[in-house]
C-alpha cells in the first residue's frame, strides 16, 4: 500500500528544494544599484509597448493598442518620476525610445490623439512626427 506522501507520488506536497530561495532573491535585489533596477524596469516596459504596438517580427499578431498605451504611459510616467536620479548617460537613450514608441502609437493609432493628449504627452508634451 503506498503512501500518500511518499516521494514517487506525483501529488506530494512540494519539497523545499522546490520553493525559491527568497534570501538569496533577497540578497541578489539587494546587490543591485537603484539605478539599474530603473533602467531595467524602463527597458522592460519599452520592450512590451513595442511587443503591443506590432513592431516585432510577428508584427500584429500581439498588436493592442490599448495594452501599449498603458505600457508607454507608464513608461513615461518613470522616466519623469526618476529624471533627478539616473544620469543622461542612462536617460537620453531611454528618453529617445519613448519618443520614437510614442510616434510609433501615433502611426498605428487609426484615430490620432490631439497633440499633448497621446500615450506619455502628460510627461513628454506633445510629440510630432
Amino acid at each position: 500500500m503506498s503512501d500518500a506522501t511518499s516521494p514517487s507520488d506525483p501529488s506530494a506536497s512540494s519539497t523545499a528544494s522546490d520553493s525559491p530561495d527568497f534570501d538569496a532573491m533577497t540578497r541578489d535585489i539587494a546587490e543591485v544599484p537603484a539605478v539599474e533596477v530603473i533602467v531595467t524596469v524602463a527597458v522592460n516596459l519599452m520592450s512590451a509597448a513595442a511587443v503591443k504596438l506590432g513592431l516585432t517580427e510577428d508584427g500584429d499578431a500581439h498588436k493592442d493598442l490599448d495594452e501599449a498605451r498603458k505600457l508607454v504611459h507608464a513608461l513615461a510616467g518613470l522616466l519623469d518620476a526618476s529624471t533627478t536620479e539616473i544620469s543622461s548617460f542612462h536617460a537620453a537613450p531611454l528618453r529617445d525610445g519613448l519618443k520614437s514608441l510614442q510616434l510609433a502609437f501615433r502611426e498605428a493609432s487609426v484615430v490620432p490623439d490631439e497633440p499633448g493628449q497621446g500615450p506619455g504627452e502628460k510627461y513628454t508634451g506633445p510629440v510630432y512626427g
